[in-house]
Order: structure tokens, then C-alpha cells, then sequence
């Protein structure tokens, strides 16, 4: 507010001055202009009647001459009062016009506007720095899922695109510098409400600034951020950033699972997706017979490298520049791997998969394009730079697509969601490719192909208040009493509790006659009318009875009345 007022008083200083001068001339004037009373005796107007009558008469509108009738001196000063006036008010007009076009005017007011929305926030939200490919990705898959989000954009056109996306909720947007903390504090940081900051500018330098004062500013709040630079990590995590994200080795990693255990790597990408219309697809194998081709050392090829070469395999590495990008051990060959030649000089032919990995997507298509004709064999992984190649992308069909952003919005998202399922594929990479395989096999036997809900539930008074009530009075509850259906209780839900978390103890598909405990929470996948019901028998008294023992042990207070009218 401040701000504003500072403006405002800047812009109109000459403005508000020369009215003060030519209306104090005006009356000072009009008060020694001597005039006529009704009986011809000289009179001189008053301060009061002068100011009265040069008020009125700046509506130009004319009430009469005061108290007397004007003489020709008077008359002829009125005159000139009058044009001063006007030309005063129309120079008066024309700098609020100009001041309120003021593009900083226009930002002040829109800070203001945004302080107040933010200060009116009564429920949880999360304040995302950077409205890119990654930042409005993150935003749309929060939003769809019913989550609050607080958004601060540096660059103005992007910040106007929320303006148009098609979002399922208000998202209040800042146009600033995430890197300064009066832009954070504006934007919420230090608000009750507020959950966590997300910082997913392209600038490395900007991410960490972001997080340093989000932790200096408000210690306690969860802090993630994106970083493909690991000095820039390392120093993220010296002052207790909580997630930092790589696109890259987030990428190489689900490679790795996608080696060792493919129906996990399936499995994850089904439950990590944002759309919830995406099918379970058939499991990825990537095949370990022959060497592998890179084309691009960069930061991405660098990831993938190492990945693969931990997995014992041979590489053949294609780069353009390698001054700037460096080269392994065993060496590069020089060139795009848009040409035949260039990967011929990699055996290319006898190559069980290539890795197109620059950061150009024209060049990524020409290099899969390129490869398939000499090997229609291979197995593809391609990079996607920007979100605007979709199509194209998807229209070469490889088996693998690294897209940076989508990588970085789906981690972020489910980390602020559904943190226990991050968790649960944590734990669930130590377990072998058949467990993960007869758990997809469950989950689609109850939910069907596409994507199935996920909750995360915790047995206490306000999500599960039936429970509680239940175990208060020294009487136990089982996981399957609360998978049965609350209206047929020999059948059960649609749904599969993925796993229980107590203190720090976590327990993985846990077994029907596990005891449930007041803390736990449990992360739970169904599809919609499984958790409706599900969601039943934690929280009403009757229903977890029936689904318990079968019977019915509490009533409403109509059904008390008549049992007492028929006693």
C-alpha cells in the first residue's frame, strides 16, 4: 500500500501543486477585489463566500452571484478563474490517465491485490516459483487434484498465461523476482497457510537463492527444488533443502529400475501420472545382448552413462563438441549422430539401443529416424525438450521418452500429494520384478486399466473417527474389517491398501489381520466408489459395527425414541 501511495503522490505533486496555487490565487484575488452592496457602499467579499463560490464554480456550474452582484473588476477575475481552473483540472485528469496506464502503477496495485487474496487464504496452499514448462505443468496436475497454488513468474507473458490456462482453481499469480524475499513474503512465504515453496526456474542460481531464503525466512516449511548442476545440489543440501530434483538422474534412475525390475518401473509411472485416463501398458524391457549408443554428452548423457555403464554394459558415446562437454574414458566419436556415417562409426547395425540425447528435438527425431534405417531392431529412449513437440515426439514411437519437465512436475506432485507413495516405490525397489507384477495384477483387477486413485489416510478423530472410537474402548480393528463392503460385508472393496506407516516403521501390502492403530496412515488405492465407502466404515459408528461383527450396535436418535415408545 505504501507503494501506492508513494506513486500516486509522485506522479500528481505538480498537478495537486498547481491547483493549491491557481485556486489560493483565486479566492486571495477575489477577497481584495472591492465590490458593491446592495446600497452602492464598497464591499469586500469574505474568505468564506470566496472559497464557497470558487468551490461551486469549479463544477462550472453557476449558483448565482455572492452575497452581491459582482462588479465588472470582479466579474472580469471570475473569468479568468474560471479558464485557469479548467486548464488546471484537464492537466489534473490527464495524470491520473497517464498514472493509472502506468505499468508500475499497475503492478503495485496488482501486488496489493494479490497480498490481500493471500492474507484471505484459509486453506493449505503451495507457493510455486517459475511458471515454465515445469512450473505450469506442476501447477495443472496440483490443481486437478484439488490443491492450492500461489504462483510467482518473472516474466510477464508467462505470468498472463494463467490467466487463459484452463485451470480448474484460481491460481493467485505474482509478476517478480522469486530471488528477492520481499516477492516471497508477498507472495506468502511466511503465511500460516502456506505448505511449502517449489522453485522450478531454468536457473540454477535462482532455485538456490529461492531456498536459502525460504529456509532463513520461514525455517520450518518444506522446501523443493530443481537443480541438473550437482555443486549447485551439494549446496542446496548444506542449509536443509528437503527435495531437490534432477530431471536427469531422476530419468537414469527409472532406467536402472526399468533394467532390474520393469514391472516396478511400469508400476510407478501408472500411479506417478497425472492422467488419470492413461492405461497400464505392457512392461519395458530393455535389452542387455548388445552395446548401447549415446548421442550427446551433455547432463543428461552423462546420467545415462554412468547408469548403464553400471549395469555392465558397453557404450559407444556420440558427441559434436566435446571440448565443452568432456568425454569418457574410453572415448567419443565426433559428430550429431544425425548422420549415417557418424553412426555406422558406432556400429549402429549391430547396437541393441540408442539414447538420442541432445538437447535440439530436431536433432533427437533426425537421430531416431536416422537409426531405425539402419537398425529397425533398436531399442529407442529419446529426449523431449520442449512440450510443444508432443506430437511429433510421439509420433517416432520410442520405447522411452526423458521429458525434463514432465519428469520434474510428476516427482514434485506426488512428493507434495501423495509423499507416501514416493515412499512406498522407495521401499518397493528392493522387492523383485514378480512381487512388482502380481501387484500391478491386483491393482487392475479391482480398479481396471486406467490410473486408480491414491489417499493417504491417518487413523485419527477427524479422518477416521469410528476407529478411534473403537480402539478407545479397548477393542481391536482389523485391516480387513475395514475392507469389507458396508453394504454386503461378505464381499470387499475395490480397494488395496498399498502400505501402513507407524512412527517409523513402514509395512508394505500389509496382510488382512493386521491391527490398526490410533497414528497410523495408511496409503490407499481404489477406484472412486471403493473409497466412498471405504472412507464409511472409518468414520461411522453403525457401519464399522456391521463391517466388524455384522450387526448393528448403534442407532440414530429416531430409531432410540421408538425403541423406548415400544419398552
Amino acid at each position: 500500500m505504501d507503494n501506492i501511495v508513494f506513486l500516486i503522490f509522485r506522479r500528481m505533486r505538480r498537478p495537486l501543486m498547481t491547483l493549491l496555487v491557481v485556486y489560493s490565487v483565486s479566492i486571495l484575488v477575489l477577497t481584495l477585489i472591492p465590490g458593491q452592496d446592495a446600497d452602492g457602499n464598497v464591499h469586500y467579499m469574505d474568505f468564506f463566500h470566496a472559497i464557497y463560490f470558487v468551490s461551486f464554480m469549479a463544477t462550472t456550474i453557476g449558483f448565482g452571484e455572492i452575497p452581491f452582484e459582482f462588479t465588472d473588476a470582479q466579474r472580469l477575475w471570475v473569468t479568468v478563474t474560471m479558464y485557469g481552473g479548467v486548464i488546471s483540472w484537464l492537466y489534473a485528469i490527464g495524470t491520473i490517465l497517464t498514472l493509472i496506464q502506468d505499468k508500475t502503477f499497475q503492478h503495485a496495485l496488482s501486488e496489493k491485490k494479490l497480498s490481500r487474496k493471500i492474507q484471505g487464504m484459509r486453506e493449505p496452499f503451495y507457493l510455486v516459483c517459475g511458471y515454465g514448462e515445469t512450473g505450469s505443468a506442476l501447477v495443472r496436475g496440483l490443481t486437478d487434484f484439488n490443491q492450492h497454488v500461489v504462483v510467482i513468474e518473472i516474466d510477464e507473458d508467462r505470468r498472463n498465461l494463467i490467466r487463459i490456462d484452463n485451470l480448474r482453481d484460481f491460481v493467485p499469480s505474482l509478476h517478480g523476482d522469486a530471488q528477492k524475499p520481499l516477492h516471497l513474503q508477498e507472495a506468502g512465504l511466511e503465511h500460516d497457510m502456506c505448505q511449502a515453496v517449489v522453485a522450478v526456474t531454468n536457473d540454477n542460481d535462482a532455485n538456490l537463492k529461492i531456498a536459502l531464503t525460504s529456509k532463513l525466512l520461514h525455517p520450518n516449511i518444506k522446501v523443493i527444488c530443481r537443480a541438473d548442476s550437482h555443486d549447485v545440489e551439494k549446496n542446496m543440501a548444506s542449509f536443509g533443502t528437503d527435495y531437490i530434483i534432477d530431471p536427469y538422474d531422476t530419468f537414469a534412475m527409472s532406467l536402472a529400475i526399468a533394467f532390474q525390475v520393469p514391472c516396478l518401473y511400469l508400476l510407478q509411472r501408472w500411479l506417478f501420472s497425472a492422467d488419470d485416463q492413461l492405461l497400464l501398458e505392457e512392461p519395458i524391457y530393455p535389452p542387455k545382448n548388445k552395446h548401447w549408443v549415446i548421442c550427446g554428452y551433455g547432463r543428461f548423457g552423462k546420467s545415462v552413462y554412468e547408469r548403464l555403464k553400471k549395469e555392465s554394459l558397453e557404450v559407444v558415446v556420440i558427441e559434436a563438441d566435446p571440448a565443452t562437454t568432456g568425454e569418457p574414458v574410453e572415448g567419443i566419436i565426433v559428430g550429431r549422430g544425425t548422420e549415417a556415417n557418424t553412426l555406422s562409426l558406432a556400429n549402429i547395425e549391430k547396437a541393441c539401443g540408442l539414447i538420442a540425447g541432445t538437447d535440439n528435438d530436431a536433432n533427437n527425431l533426425s537421430i531416431v529416424m536416422t537409426a531405425r534405417e539402419l537398425n529397425p531392431d533398436l531399442f529407442i529412449i529419446a529426449r523431449q525438450n520442449h512440450s510443444d513437440n508432443s506430437s511429433i515426439i510421439n509420433a517416432v514411437k520410442a520405447d522411452m521418452v526423458m521429458h525434463p519437465s514432465k519428469i520434474i512436475a510428476d516427482k514434485i506432485r506426488v512428493l507434495l500429494g501423495h509423499p507416501m507413495l514416493y515412499q512406498f516405490v522407495s521401499l518397493a525397489y528392493y522387492k523383485d520384478n514378480e512381487w512388482a507384477c502380481e501387484l500391478a495384477s491386483r491393482i487392475t483387477a479391482l480398479v481396471g486399466q486406467n490410473a486408480p486413485k491414491l489417499a493417504e489416510i491417518t487413523i485419527n478423530e477427524s479422518e477416521a473417527r469410528a476407529v478411534v472410537d473403537v480402539l478407545s474402548h479397548g477393542e481391536s480393528v482389523e485391516l480387513e474389517d475395514l475392507l469389507r463392503d458396508p453394504w454386503k460385508r461378505r464381499d470387499c472393496l475395490k480397494c488395496i491398501v498399498l502400505m501402513i506407516e507407524y512412527q517409523n516403521d513402514r509395512v508394505l501390502l500389509p496382510s488382512p489381520q493386521t491391527q490398526i492403530k490410533k497414528g497410523d496412515r495408511l496409503l490407499v488405492c481404489a477406484g472412486s466408489a471403493g473409497f466412498t465407502r471405504f472412507r464409511w466404515n472409518l468414520q461411522h459408528d453403525n457401519v464399522l459395527s456391521y463391517v466388524r461383527k455384522g450387526t448393528v450396535v448403534k442407532h440414530g436418535w429416531l430409531w432410540e425414541k421408538l425403541n423406548k415408545k415400544k419398552k
